[in-house]
């Protein structure tokens, strides 16, 4: 018997058993990929990209009333549950001062590194109303972003994107000097290297498959600015939070993925040193991953509730 998956946040649509037959009612194609495992359960292979795609793209339309969602096939499927518990801990973090979560356009977040698949700010829109930008240094994977918004003109004024002509940057080229958003949210190239993405890729497709692989699936894979950069996780973060230090006053809450554990510490030391009124680390787990967001603020806690 399957049971709730309890470790994802509370309003989290997905900690219910994926129903297989409500899915293939939106996007028949997937029925192709869905079998019964050794426990009698209907489920994919997840190490199929194509598989993975169209269960994201069912769920989608059936939880988020998202139409024609669909990626190219060199670009990052993510998975949509992770994905939905990094919106909801950012609910919870911009509800501490107040009595309820803040929904509406009147909250305005950004998402740093959309990709193509625009995630984030199609559940972030959907479930709380805010309005939120997407952005990236991939102007391919922008248009892709775009078509899908274009596929749904009943959220396109709500969720925008802009292009990051500079790859260096983060902020900079995004916001001008009037911008205001109540927080940012980015999850980071974790890999330093194309190698080393590649032997992660490898890593987690024989995890799936349980059995000897020598090609690595490109299910986990993607664009070179989804998956690494140099320094990898903790060198694009600390520049994240050298540069936040210029945008204190337009970003209430700045807010982070970060998958290695062992960075924190010197995250938490940067963060120190460039005077962060507040620091949270929020743990998050989906299944037998572990990962967490660190969010900073410097905005006091008094002007916060204004």
């Amino acid at each position: 018997m399957i049971t709730e998956k309890s470790n994802l946040h509370a309003r989290n649509l997905h900690r219910n058993p994926y129903d297989f037959e409500q899915l293939i009612s939106r996007v028949p194609e997937l029925k192709h990929y869905v079998f019964k495992n050794a426990y009698g359960n209907l489920t994919i292979n997840f190490s199929i990209p194509k598989a993975v795609k169209l269960l994201n793209k069912a769920l989608l339309e059936h939880f988020y009333d998202v139409k024609n969602w669909d990626i190219p096939d060199q670009n990052l499927c993510p998975p949509i549950p992770g994905r939905a518990d990094y919106v909801h801990y950012i609910a919870d973090l911009l509800s501490e001062n107040l009595k309820e979560i803040p929904k509406g356009p009147s909250v305005k977040g950004l998402d740093i590194g959309t990709g193509a698949n625009l995630v984030y700010p199609l559940i972030a829109h959907k479930s709380y109303g805010w309005e939120m930008l997407g952005t990236d240094i991939n102007q391919t994977s922008l248009e892709n972003a775009q078509r899908i918004l274009d596929e749904n003109p009943e959220i396109s004024s709500g969720i925008q994107v802009k292009f990051q002509p500079a790859p260096n940057f983060i902020f900079k080229n995004i916001l001008n000097s009037k911008d205001k958003f109540t927080f940012s949210m980015c999850n980071p190239p974790f890999h330093d290297s194309e190698e080393s993405a590649i032997k992660g890729n490898l890593r987690k497709t024989k995890n799936l498959k349980k059995s000897k692989v020598e090609k690595p699936n490109l299910n986990f894979s993607g664009q070179q600015s989804e998956l690494w950069c140099e320094g990898g996780e903790l060198a694009f973060i600390s520049k994240m939070i050298e540069e936040s230090t210029l945008y204190s006053s337009q970003i209430l809450w700045f807010t982070c993925l970060v998958s290695k554990k062992e960075n924190l510490f010197k995250l938490n030391s940067l963060l120190k040193k460039v005077k962060a009124l507040e620091v949270k680390t929020i743990d998050m787990a989906q299944g037998q991953k572990v990962s967490r967001i660190l969010a900073w603020t410097f905005v006091s806690q008094n002007m916060r509730k204004g």
